[in-house]
This record gives C-alpha cells, sequence and structure tokens, in this order.
C-alpha cells in the first residue's frame, strides 16, 4: 500500500520538540494496523534550516513544489512565523483547507493562522489571547469561540499552545485515523504520565 504524506512545515529556528514525538508516531508501523503515513519537511527553500535546539534540516519539497497530494499539513511552532517571508506557507495552507485535508497548528503557528483568518470559524486555541488578539489584529475576530485548553480540535482543524506538544500529537493521530484509538490514547498516557505511573495503572 503506497503511503500518504503527511507533512511537518520547518521555518527557520522551528521548535524541534514540538515535532519530533509526533513525526515517529507517525512515520512508524502501529502495532495493530498497517502504516498509512510517512512523514515530508516543508520549507520556503531548499537552504539548510536550524530548530531552536540546533538540529539541521534540509526540507523535502519547498511550498511551491506541493501538490494536492498529501492527508495532513503539521505547521511547527518557531521563532519564525511571524516573519514576512513566512506569508508564503499560506498557499499551502488554502490548499489543506479546501482539500478538507488535516491541518495542525502548535504554539506560534496558531498566531499564523490567525494572521490569515484561519481560526475565524472555529473552535481553537493559542499560546495566550491577548497576544493572538494583538498580533492577528483585525485579521483575528473569533476571541468568543478561543478554548483555555492544551489543544483543541474542530473537524479537521487542530491547535495548540506551546506546552502541548502530546495532547496536540494525539489530537493530530487522531483526526488522521493513523493508528486504531486504543493504541493512540496508549501512546499519549505513556508519554504523558512516564514509565512507572503507565506500567502501575495497566
Amino acid at each position: 500500500m503506497e503511503l500518504e504524506k503527511v507533512l511537518f512545515v520547518v521555518l527557520d529556528e522551528y521548535a524541534d520538540w514540538e515535532a519530533a514525538s509526533l513525526a515517529a508516531a507517525l512515520n512508524e508501523k502501529p502495532e495493530q494496523s498497517e502504516q498509512k503515513y510517512e512523514v515530508k519537511t516543508v520549507s520556503l527553500s531548499k537552504d539548510p534550516v536550524s530548530s531552536i535546539g540546533g538540529f539541521r534540516v534540509v526540507a523535502d519539497y519547498t511550498v511551491d513544489e506541493v501538490g494536492d497530494d498529501f492527508a495532513g499539513l503539521v505547521l511547527i511552532g518557531g521563532n519564525s512565523w511571524r516573519k514576512e517571508e513566512s506569508k508564503a506557507v499560506q498557499q499551502l495552507v488554502q490548499k489543506a483547507l479546501d482539500g478538507n485535508k488535516v491541518l495542525g497548528a502548535i504554539c506560534d503557528a496558531t498566531v499564523f493562522l490567525g494572521m490569515n483568518g484561519v481560526l475565524n470559524h472555529i473552535r481553537h486555541t493559542s499560546n495566550h489571547l491577548p497576544e493572538l488578539q494583538d498580533v492577528a489584529g483585525e485579521n483575528y475576530t473569533n476571541e468568543a469561540r478561543y478554548v483555555e485548553q492544551q489543544a483543541v480540535r474542530d473537524g479537521n482543524i487542530i491547535t495548540a499552545n506551546g506546552s502541548a506538544y502530546l495532547e496536540f500529537g494525539k489530537e493530530v493521530m487522531t483526526a488522521l485515523e493513523s493508528a486504531p484509538q486504543p493504541e493512540i490514547d496508549e501512546w499519549y498516557e505513556f508519554f504523558k504520565s512516564g514509565y512507572y505511573e503507565f506500567i502501575k495503572n495497566r
């Protein structure tokens, strides 16, 4: 079976810890079903980008090279989403929205969605509502549906704050149906509670 692509957008100074656990879970075979997805990276160019932690990545694709043949798009947080050049990613976001594909954004990538009007018709979260309002300005009009929780899923769109990479991962995997739900729940509980608490409660 041909694997479907889940695209991770990584810009310079991306938050590597927000990507790693979800990417690993998607990029391997579940215990009780077949593997459905492969992870590919996207950036603004083929020049190496460095994470906040110093990991360097040469993306598989530039934003201009991506067609419609992907199942999910994951925007990883970091320090570049408010820069002018990040606007080029919006064309890829629009492809995801038009194709009703899974779209995930964590940390400052949620602010990027707010800046581009994507959050105006869905339940969502971010790092801090006043900051979202301040940075997104008049392009953001949906504070009534802002939710103060780690991660929020509304249909195929998942948003999360920067401390919620496990909750974010769980919601993205659930939306993609990347594994049987009990496996996804187990993955989350294992890393959230830690090995010894997890074993104690089995």
